[in-house]
């Protein structure tokens, strides 16, 4: 049996995302034993536990990180465990061997649509360089992304746009659970 842990990086998941609120709902009973670290629930106050991390890291097999793409990267909460979890000693350097050989997936939602990034020079994937090299400093394998593009929290007033937008979200969680479930 593989170790998921999902790691939602929306700062405020329960009063203010619809889509990555749903994804993580439905990933909770789509992937059942995995772990669901969801970053605004534990960590408030951006103070991480550490050594709580690390361990639920060290115990994972396959990582997906779930967030938003905000101003072109990671939010700040995911951005700050990033930094405060991801140290010299246990990821990387000389004796940080924990998350080698483990396989991370990238699960983001975007506002703007998919053509607003295909058009941009090095496409969507320009935008998970964060992701991919943290993989190359840490050993882990970069097991790929599956984006959910155009869910604009500007949609979510609209009752059509709203209900289309949970259903693109279900969807989203049903393609990445069968995604990680074959890894």
């Amino acid at each position: 049996m593989t170790n998921v842990l999902i790691v939602s990086g929306h700062p405020r998941l329960g009063d203010d995302s619809l889509a990555n609120k749903t994804i993580v709902e439905e990933l909770t009973s789509l992937i059942p034993g995995a772990v669901v670290d969801q970053l605004d629930d534990l960590y408030p106050d951006y103070r991480i536990d550490v050594a709580a991390e690390q361990a639920k890291l060290a115990a994972a097999d396959v990582i997906v990180l779930q967030y938003p793409l905000w101003w072109y990267g990671w939010p700040s909460l995911l951005q700050k465990w990033v930094e405060d979890v991801f140290v010299r000693g246990f990821s990387h350097g000389s004796t940080g061997t924990a998350l080698a050989g483990k396989k991370l997936v990238v699960s983001v939602t975007t506002g703007a649509g998919e053509s607003y990034y295909s058009a941009q020079p090095g496409g969507f994937d320009r935008f998970l360089a964060p992701a991919m090299a943290t993989c190359a400093l840490t050993g882990m394998e970069f097991a790929g992304s599956l984006p959910l593009f155009g869910v604009s929290y500007a949609n979510r007033t609209d009752e059509a746009a709203r209900a289309d937008m949970v259903e693109r979200s279900r969807e989203h969680a049903a393609r990445l659970a069968k995604f990680v479930s074959a890894l």
